[in-house]
C-alpha cells in the first residue's frame, strides 16, 4: 500500500495558485512537462505542476522540490479547511476543463496517454465535489484512525522533512505551528459534518481517540514531534531547537488537540456500529465514486463482489494443494492455514530482538529478489529503500505494510514500513510476498521509474496516484515473483503468495459487503479469518481500514485483474514475438495511469512491436 499525500489525485487550492511559483521552467532542472511534444500541453503541463505544488506542499517536500525558488513551501501544510476542501473541488473541475480542450486528435500516443490521465483524474476529483463531507480519496471521515493529520503529519515531518540547515530548522517549526493549525480546521469540519449525520462508526472513533489521547498523555518535551527535530539538528550541529518546539507543542499543538479530542467524544456520544457509508447522505452514490476511484473502472459493487467470490475459490483451491503436499488435509482451507499462521514455529518473538531479526529478513528477501529483476524488467532501476518499522505512536490505525515513494531528487530514498505492533500478524512465510509487493518488482520500483527516470517522464506523473494501478501493480509484482522463480525451494513461501492473492480476492468481498451489501464489522472480519487463515488482529484492523476508506481496497485485485488480462491479450496478439520484460516496462514507464487508459497503451505497445 502507498501511504502518503500523493495518494491523493491532482490537488490545488485555487486556479490561480500557480502564480506564487511560475514558471516552473527556471525552478526545476528541466521543464516541468518534460518529453511532451505538443507544445500547448507542455505549457499546461507546467501551469498545473505549479498549482499542484502550491496546494501540496508535504507532496513538494515528498518529491524533494522544495528547494531554491520553492524552499518556502518547505515552511507550509496544506489547507485543511472546508474553504480549502472547495477550492480543490473548483480547481479539479476547471483544470479538467482546460485539459479537455486540447485536440486528442492533435496529439502523439504518448501526448494522448498523458492528456487522457491527467483528465479522467480532474474528472473524478470533480465528481467528489457532489458530496459536502470527507475528501478527495474518498476517506468520508476527517478524522479515523488511518486518517488526519496527526496520523500523517508527525511521521512526514520525521521521515520526510529534511534537516540539513539552520532553515530546515525554521521551516521544521514553522510546520509545527502549521499541525496546529491543521487540527483545528479539522476540528471544525467534524463538527459541519456531523451536523448533517456523517459520524464514523463508534469502533473507529475509539481508535482514533485512543491515538489522539496517547500523543497528548506524553510531556510536550519527550514527543517526536521535537525529539525527531532535535535529534537531527544536533547531528548537524546545528543549534539545539528543543525549547522553542517544545514551547509550540504545549502551547498550540496540544491545545488543539484537546479541542479535537473533545469534538471527536461529542460525536462519539452520537455514533453507532454501522460500518458502512450506505448511512451516509447520499451514501450509495458515495460509495459508487468510492469504487470508481478505487479502481478507476465503472465496474459495480455487485461485479466486483461477484469477482471476489469467483477468484477466491479459484485461488483456495490452488492453496489446497500446497497444503496437502505439507501434510495437512483436515479442515478448510481457511483453517489449515490458520494453523499455520499460528505456529510458533514461523513467528518471531514479541521482543526488540526479534523485530530486529524480522526486518534483517525483510531485507535478505529484498537483495533476493534483486537477483530476478533482469528476468523481469529492461529498465535497469537501482530502486533504493529502505525498511522501517512503523511508528509506535501511529502503529494502532496503521496499515500492516505501505511504502512512501522515494524523492526525485534522490535525497530519500523509498520507505517501505511494516507494523509490528503484533508479531503474531507476521508468520516467516508471509514476508517474501509482502516485500515482492511494498518493495521489489512493487512499489519501490514502480517509484524508482519515477525518480530515476525524469528525464523521460513528465513531473506531472509523480504528483498522479491511481489506486488500481499502484496496487495492481504491486500485486501483479507479486505474481512476477512466483513466475520467476522466487518460491522454487520455499513451498510456505508460495503459500504465503497464494494466501496475499486470497486476501486481495476477500477485500473485494467484504469491501462491498460492507459498503453495499451492508455487512456488520463482524461479518467482514469473520469472512477475511474464515477464508484467508490471517490473524484475527490484522483482519480487524483491515476491516476498520475499508470502513474509512470504501473502494480503496478493491482496486488490488481489479488492478491485478486488468493488468493480468492486458498482458494475456498482447501474448496472444504478439505470440512468438512476446517479451515479457518489454510488456512490463510499458506498464511501469507509463508513469502511473488509469485502468481506462492503461488499454490504450497496450494496445499501441502491441502493434508497434
Amino acid at each position: 500500500m502507498i501511504l502518503s499525500r500523493r495518494n491523493l489525485l491532482l490537488s490545488a487550492a485555487a486556479t490561480g495558485a500557480a502564480g506564487a511559483l511560475a514558471p516552473l521552467t527556471s525552478v526545476l532542472a528541466a521543464p516541468a512537462s518534460g518529453p511532451v511534444a505538443d507544445p500547448k500541453l507542455a505549457g499546461l503541463l507546467d501551469a498545473f505542476v505549479g498549482e499542484i505544488l502550491t496546494d501540496s506542499p508535504e507532496g513538494a517536500t515528498s518529491l524533494g522540490l522544495d528547494k531554491g525558488a520553492l524552499a518556502g513551501l518547505k515552511s507550509r501544510l496544506s489547507d485543511y479547511s472546508t474553504a480549502g476542501r472547495r477550492a480543490q473541488v473548483a480547481a479539479y473541475a476547471d483544470r479538467a476543463r482546460r485539459v479537455a480542450a486540447i485536440d486528442p486528435k492533435t496529439l502523439t500516443p504518448r501526448d494522448l496517454t498523458l492528456r487522457d490521465t491527467v483528465l479522467a483524474a480532474q474528472q473524478m476529483g470533480a465528481e467528489g465535489g457532489a458530496f459536502s463531507y470527507g475528501g478527495d480519496s474518498a476517506n468520508p471521515y476527517v478524522v479515523s484512525q488511518q486518517g488526519g493529520t496527526v496520523s500523517f503529519v508527525p511521521e512526514f515531518l520525521n521521515s520526510q522533512h529534511g534537516v540539513e540547515s539552520a532553515a530546515d530548522v525554521e521551516a521544521y517549526v514553522a510546520r509545527l505551528r502549521g499541525l496546529a493549525t491543521a487540527i483545528t480546521q479539522e476540528t471544525a469540519r467534524i463538527g459541519e459534518d456531523a451536523s448533517i449525520g456523517v459520524i464514523a462508526p463508534d469502533f473507529i472513533l475509539d481508535n482514533a481517540l485512543a491515538q489522539l489521547s496517547d500523543l497528548r498523555a506524553q510531556a510536550p518535551a519527550d514527543t517526536r514531534l521535537v525529539g525527531s527535530l532535535a535529534e537531527r539538528a544536533k547531528a548537524k550541529g546545528l543549534a539545539d531547537p528543543s525549547a522553542q518546539a517544545t514551547r509550540i507543542v504545549r502551547d498550540e499543538v496540544f491545545p488543539a488537540l484537546d479541542a479535537q479530542i473533545a469534538a471527536l467524544k461529542a460525536v462519539r456520544a452520537k455514533a453507532d456500529d454501522k460500518a458502512g457509508v450506505w448511512k451516509l447522505p447520499q451514501g450509495e452514490a458515495y460509495y459508487a465514486w468510492g469504487l470508481k476511484l478505487g479502481t478507476t473502472t465503472t465496474l459495480t459493487a455487485d461485479e466486483i463482489h461477484a469477482m471476489g467470490l469467483d477468484q477466491g475459490k479459484a485461488i483456495a483451491a490452488r492453496m489446497d494443494v500446497l497444503l496437502k503436499a505439507q501434510g495437512l488435509t483436515q479442515g478448510t482451507v481457511g483453517e489449515r492455514t490458520a494453523a499455520l499462521t499460528k505456529d510458533p514455529r514461523y513467528l518471531y518473538p514479541d521482543t526488540e530482538a526479534g523485530r530486529a531479526d524480522l526486518i534483517a529478513y525483510l531485507n535478505d528477501r529484498i537483495a533476493a529478489i534483486r537477483l530476478l529483476m533482469p528476468k523481469l524488467s529492461r529498465l535497469g532501476l537501482n530502486a533504493d529503500v529502505r525498511v522501517k518499522a512503523v511508528p509506535k505512536e501511529i502503529q494502532d490505525g496503521a496499515p500492516q505494510g505501505y511504502m512512501n515513494f522515494a524523492a526525485l531528487d534522490g535525497s530519500r530514498p523509498a520507505i517501505y514500513y511494516i507494523n509490528l505492533k503484533n508479531m503474531g500478524n507476521w508468520p516467516k512465510f508471509t514476508l517474501p510476498t509482502l516485500t515482492t509487493h511494498e518493495a521489489i518488482p512493487g512499489h519501490a520500483w514502480q517509484g524508482a521509474y519515477l525518480a530515476e527516470r525524469s528525464d523521460q517522464i513528465p513531473t506531472i506523473s509523480s504528483l498522479m496516484g491511481f489506486n488500481a494501478f499502484v496496487e495492481g501493480w504491486a500485486l501483479y509484482a507479486e505474481q512476477l515473483a512466483d513466475e520467476g522463480g522466487f518460491y522454487a525451494n520455499d513451498p510456505l513461501g508460495q503459500l504465503g503468495y497464494l494466501q496475499a492473492q486470497q486476501f486481495r480476492a476477500a477485500r473485494l468481498v467484504v469491501d462491498t459487503g460492507l459498503h453495499h451489501k451492508r455487512w456488520t464489522r463482524d461479518q467482514a472480519v469473520a469472512f477475511m479469518v474464515s477464508t484467508t487463515g490471517r490473524a484475527r488482529p490484522a483482519m480487524v484492523s483491515e476491516v476498520d481500514r475499508y470502513c474509512a476508506n470504501p473502494g480503496q481496497a478493491c482496486g488490488y485485485k481489479v488492478g491485478h485483474t486488468e493488468i493480468v488480462r492486458l498482458r494475456e491479450m498482447a501474448k496472444a496478439k504478439l505470440g512468438p514475438r512476446f517479451d515479457l520484460r518489454g510488456f512490463n516496462d510499458a506498464v511501469v514507464s507509463t508513469g502511473g495511469v488509469p485502468l481506462t487508459v492503461l488499454g490504450g497503451v497496450i494496445d499501441r505497445y502491441v502493434a508497434g512491436a
